[in-house]
């Protein structure tokens, strides 16, 4: 074989990895295919939430949303979910939206489509155990995707956001996150925060920063009549 092949096919094999995670994601994301970045009424504002249920810091955030009576859509991990049954249960109960975020918070890049498969089904099966309820929306962590994505995801829609503040740092939190809620317009926005800081490259006690922020900012938002809802399918 020509030393040129052998160098093309070397070439080619490299750029595969990146062609079905990172690739996948951008090419995804620029086509906007059964992607939503905003609600669809283009009215109003979504509060999301991802990596829960914590067993504290959800707990104080189901709190918040109650006594401001907003709902929220949660997506959780699976793990999580096992682990804090009870906190899904009074989601659930207090009529939040709760939605896949993968079994193990594992980034799609380094799943397989069948490794992909298994975490959204044992997700989704997780849920169903405690709500009696199927889940219809999906978001993967960091919002990173892969070549199957699409095909494995089909029962679902895929959700990412317009606003993110970096709230899995303390930093984050307290230098800019509620200069950034007061900005988000409420025409269909997609807010995404965290109610769990125990991921790796996040700061564990974040959420209690985050929660303060968005204490302050719900108290001024719901004062002005800005409308809060849940990212739900059945309005796409």
């Amino acid at each position: 074989m020509k030393k040129q092949n052998i160098a093309w096919i070397a070439g080619a094999a490299a750029l595969l990895p990146f062609a079905y995670g990172m690739g996948a994601t951008a090419l995804i994301r620029s086509t906007g295919y059964r992607v939503m970045k905003r609600l669809p009424e283009r009215r109003g504002i979504a509060l999301t939430f991802d990596d829960g249920p914590n067993p504290v810091y959800t707990m104080q955030l189901l709190d918040l949303l109650k006594q401001h009576q907003i709902k929220a859509t949660f997506f959780v991990v699976g793990q999580h979910v096992r682990d804090y049954p009870e906190v899904v249960e009074r989601m659930h109960k207090e009529g939040h939206q709760i939605g896949i975020h993968h079994d193990n918070h594992t980034s799609s890049w380094l799943l397989t489509p069948s490794m992909l498969s298994r975490e959204i089904k044992e997700t989704h099966r997780a849920i169903f155990d405690i709500t009696g309820e199927s889940p219809t929306v999906y978001r993967p962590p960091w919002g990173f995707m892969n070549a199957a994505t699409l095909f494995v995801t089909r029962p679902y829609q895929i959700v990412l956001w317009s606003h993110v503040f970096k709230d899995w740092k303390i930093n984050s939190c307290e230098q800019g996150l509620l200069e950034g809620l007061r900005n988000v317009p409420a025409d269909g926005s997609i807010i995404l925060l965290h109610d769990d800081g125990t991921n790796r490259g996040a700061d564990d006690r974040a959420p209690a920063h985050m929660l303060d922020k968005l204490s302050i900012y719900l108290d001024e938002a719901v004062g002005k009549g800005i409308e809060f809802v849940s990212v739900n399918k059945s309005n796409l």
